[in-house]
């Protein structure tokens, strides 16, 4: 089948690919002619486990091409996905202004019967807003289907999840469209769901919002489990075992972060202002998931009072490990509280160093984990790189001016950080506070 897709970044350029893999000629477009130019060349412009080594094996062999050319695109293709950025506006909800220059193009440079996939996450109601903005910009009128298509892979194994999905979702009211949709997913050999475009745009919220309400979920529960004395780990271990619950997203931390959970969750919550709905849930997650990025902060000042002239060793910038995302990563919120107490930042993290460098300011970035700690008064470990569970713990106190380490993700236990020297705070266990008996800013006393 022929494809096109238009937008290179983790959604588009992980489809196209693996569209590609399976048999398929890919058409990939982009405005950004220096990242097309890129992958021309063979180089990534995200950072992906597997995406490099898949996309050259299929570039090479004629499947898969870049440009910046839409006509070209549009007129070569039978399917074109729209894969643009949805990003949210100040008011949390999504801007569509780039999914709309998509589809007038498509509307211009369309020469036959074409199904356009809307790939990208979009408010319900956009399929039936694409394709009145077709049909007033097709020159000829050629018929063609819009299809809402949401994407359900996690960045850092999105590969993986693209070429093993557990479900297809397919939203059109059209037999042609559902028909074309279901031959090209048919290579996957998973459920595929057939509904209204309507419900398949809710679904995709739906889903985000979810694993939001239940991330942020157990994150309060660590937050109480540290002033009672319970252990978050041992808690989500019990509960897990429980099918209506499940052991998926229990790991409790500093909040979620990216490109897709922080966006859908404020989409939602205005998707339900605009319809009349007060979306409580939604609302107290979003607020709960920023004061969670800043716990990190206030265990800080539990063990350091004073930030001012202090420097702070970050291993971790991405919002999870295996990517190179950091867009409403807990590193940008722990950075910021950090330089406005005047304390001084060390940082480093295996892929995100680049896109870090664009967002964050006043920042030492460094070339290693342990040159990230050397005479600093305090590290946070923000991201659960796997390289920073295998750090030799020794080696990094002796690099330390201080002993402070507050771990952000639970990588480590207290026992053992205790034993090599450390002040060792953690999220939902217990920690050198605990063990301190001492008092928290929110004034919850802390008993042994």
């Amino acid at each position: 089948m022929n494809i096109c897709i238009v937008g290179t970044g983790y959604v588009g350029l992980v489809s196209g690919v693996c569209f590609a893999e399976i048999g398929n000629r890919v058409i990939c477009v982009d405005v950004i002619e220096e990242k097309i130019k890129k992958l021309n060349n063979g180089i990534m412009t995200i950072y992906e486990k597997g995406l490099e080594e898949l996309c050259n094996k299929n570039r090479e062999a004629g499947r898969i091409e870049f440009t910046t050319n839409l006509e070209y695109g549009v007129k070569n293709s039978d399917v074109i996905f729209i894969a643009v950025g949805t990003p949210s506006r100040a008011d949390g909800q999504a801007d569509l202004s780039y999914v709309g220059k998509v589809a007038k193009g498509i509307g211009i440079y369309m020469n036959g019967y074409k199904v356009i996939v809307n790939k990208s996450t979009v408010p319900v109601g956009t399929q039936k807003w694409v394709n009145q903005i077709i049909i007033e910009n097709q020159s000829k009128k050629y018929g063609f289907d819009v299809v809402s298509n949401p994407e359900f892979v996690r960045e850092g194994n999105a590969v993986f999840d693209m070429m093993n999905p557990d479900r297809i979702v397919i939203g059109t009211d059209s037999d042609r469209a559902t028909s074309i949709m279901k031959e090209l997913y048919k290579p996957y050999n998973v459920p595929i769901v057939i509904t209204n475009p309507e419900s398949a745009e809710m679904i995709k919220y739906t889903a985000n919002a979810f694993l939001a309400v239940k991330i942020t979920f157990m994150n309060e529960i660590a937050n109480v489990c540290e002033r009672v004395g319970a252990d978050i780990s041992e808690v989500a271990k019990g509960i897990g075992f429980d099918a209506r619950i499940g052991d998926k997203f229990l790991n409790a931390g500093i909040g979620y972060g990216g490109g897709c959970l922080p966006k859908d969750a404020k989409a939602i919550a205005k998707i339900g202002e605009q319809v009349g709905y007060d979306f409580k849930i939604m609302k107290s997650t979003i607020e709960a998931n920023y004061l969670q990025k800043l716990r990190p902060i206030k265990k800080l000042k539990t063990a350091m009072p004073v930030i001012k002239g202090k420097t702070i060793g970050i291993l971790g910038l991405a919002f999870k490990p295996n990517t190179d995302d950091v867009r409403e990563a807990p590193s940008i919120a722990i950075i910021s509280e950090i330089q406005k107490m005047g304390g001084k930042v060390k940082a480093y993290d295996p892929a995100a160093m680049v896109f870090a460098k664009t967002l964050m300011e006043d920042v030492v970035f460094v070339s290693n984990a342990y040159e990230a700690t050397v005479g600093v008064d305090a590290v946070i470990l923000v991201t659960e790189w796997k390289e920073f569970k295998e750090l030799n713990l020794k080696k990094m106190k002796e690099l330390m001016k201080g002993n402070i380490f507050i771990d952000g993700r639970n990588v480590f236990d207290y026992k053992t950080m205790a034993s090599l020297g450390f002040e060792y705070y953690c999220i939902g266990c217990k920690d050198a506070a605990y063990y301190s008996n001492m008092v928290d800013e929110e004034g919850g006393t802390l008993q042994k």
